[in-house]
Formats: structure tokens, sequence, C-alpha cells
């Protein structure tokens, strides 16, 4: 099954979470995609009738600023495990928000969050449905669709 999405889609969705959850305001921008440098990206998949997954990428800062915002604290001077469990959360409700325009019965999976300097993620299959970028107080960052073959 074709999922028609579009960057207003996504757009309204960040949004309201990340006002929502943070109290923090986003909005798109030109930022080219720059997967350089170091990086943390939570994930989701999405599976039934229709198969992909939800990507969020920041920097560490970001990561680290987010969960002070999430966890009403100090934000930590490292990205840890609550900082880990915030991005993930956060792709989790993109996705789960996303869900709810999608066929019944698709499924969400748990979180996945990765970090490290200057590497490539493949979702085997998969190509970019939608790519937005997002800029806020704490600089830019990025969400992406993938749509699974199959």
């Amino acid at each position: 099954m074709q999922l028609e999405t579009s960057t207003e889609q996504i757009t309204q969705i960040v949004e309201s979470v990340f006002m929502t959850m943070m109290s923090l305001d986003v909005s798109p921008c030109d930022a080219s995609w720059n997967p350089s440098g170091d990086r943390l990206t939570s994930f989701v998949h999405l599976t039934g009738d229709w198969n992909g997954a939800v990507l969020l990428d920041c920097n560490p800062r970001q990561a680290c600023q987010f969960a002070g915002r999430i966890l009403s604290m100090d934000p930590p001077d490292i990205v840890d495990d609550d900082v880990r469990d915030v991005l993930g959360e956060l792709a989790n409700m993109v996705g789960g928000n996303m869900k709810c325009c999608m066929p019944t019965g698709v499924q969400l999976s748990m979180p996945t969050v990765m970090e490290g300097r200057d590497y490539d993620m493949r979702i085997c299959g998969s190509q970019i449905l939608e790519r937005v970028a997002f800029q806020c107080a704490e600089g830019h960052f990025w969400v992406t669709v993938l749509v699974t073959k199959g």
C-alpha cells in the first residue's frame, strides 16, 4: 500500500510533539542534509499494510538539550542513557503520530538509537519518502520518513 505523506504533515506532527513535550518552537528550514560529524539517530520501524521507518537525526549537544527540557533538569554534559531514552521517545512520538495517518493494523517498533561519528545508516530495501530539516533554539535537526519496498 502506498502512503501519501507530505512535508506539511511531517511538519505539523514534529511541531506538535516538540511544543507539547518541550515547549520548544521548531520550524522547517532549508538546511541541507549533513550527516557528518558526531550525531545521534533515533528511529522506529512501522510494519503491516505499510512498511517503513521514521528517523530523527541531531547532534549530541541538541540531544542533551532535548533531554534536559523533557526531563525538566539541567541538560547533561554528555550523552548518557537518559539522553538516548529521550531521543528514542521523540522518534516514537513522531512515528506514533504518523501511524494515526496510516492503514489500520500498522505496528510501531520499539525505538532504536545510534550514535557515533561520520556513520552511514541503511535500512535495507528502503528509500527516502520525505526528509525535512527543522530549526529550533538548539540548532538544526532532520526528520526522515523511509518506505520499505515489498
